[in-house]
């Protein structure tokens, strides 16, 4: 007894922050104390979304199983940013993700804030086996359109992958590899590697934006990244398009034959 009295409840909660022991776990659920009760309680309400958020991910594995299954393990995912703005790049990027990895908080870039999505952006980059992250300028997509554009960097991508894919997972594109590709609707909220490449496309674009906004400061690019807000529009009637608009967009098409 007299050994249980040294832990003050504050050493209690700072162990419960960490990794208790079973032991300590079993002690202090005989203790009688209320804030080592509450103590507890926080902790189960903790370790109960640790595991709603584990079985989350490995739910995202579910596509990645099915190759896994055949001994494929180098699969990766692909996807794009920017493929409705007016202006800047279109992203494309892909990802080998170690099996099962367990990112927290992965999820579709579209569903995540600006912080979490550089946070996983470095657990990215530092975990994966391969990735690759390409920009597409807006000379490329004014040449070949948007889908093509977006089709063909998903490609280029994939093949510069090093190890090499054995499969990939593709984000509603029907990408043509020779290696087997899945074309998932909806892929950045269903498959872990998809994801994964949608927040390092995501990351990435939003950075050029930002370093495009140093360059062309009157337009606002660092807050709508490229998108056709209605202070974007009222810039581009302003001072006309920027050579990092889209020339193959509207309105600035119709800008551009009018002059």
């Amino acid at each position: 007894m007299a050994e249980e009295k040294k832990e003050t409840i504050a050493m209690i909660r700072s162990r419960l922050a960490e990794v208790p022991t079973p032991e300590e776990l079993l002690r202090w659920s005989l203790d009688g104390r209320l804030g080592v009760r509450q103590a507890l309680q926080q902790y189960a309400r903790r370790q109960d979304k640790v595991r709603q958020e584990h079985e989350r991910l490995r739910a995202l594995y579910r596509y990645e199983e099915h190759w896994y299954a055949q001994g494929k393990l180098n699969i990766a995912g692909t996807d794009e940013a920017g493929r409705g703005p007016v202006a800047g790049p279109v992203t494309v990027a892909a990802v080998i993700l170690p099996p099962h990895a367990m990112l927290d908080g992965l999820n579709d870039s579209k569903k995540l804030s600006a912080v979490t999505r550089e946070k996983l952006f470095k657990e990215i980059t530092e975990t994966a086996i391969a990735y690759k992250i390409l920009h597409i300028p807006v000379e490329v997509i004014d040449s070949v359109n948007i889908y093509q554009a977006v089709l063909d960097g998903m490609q280029a991508a994939t093949m510069s992958l090093q190890p090499a894919a054995q499969v990939l997972l593709a984000d509603a594109m029907p990408v043509t590899l020779p290696i087997p590709v899945q074309a998932i609707i909806r892929g950045d909220s269903q498959s872990a590697s998809i994801a994964a490449a949608s927040i390092l496309a995501k990351v990435s674009r939003d950075h050029l934006m930002e370093e495009l906004d140093i360059q062309y400061p009157q337009y606002g690019f660092a807050t709508h990244k490229g998108y056709l807000t209605e202070h974007h529009l009222s810039m581009l009637k302003k001072y006309g398009p920027s050579p990092a608009h889209r020339k193959s967009f509207e309105p600035i098409k119709s800008m551009i034959n009018a002059i």
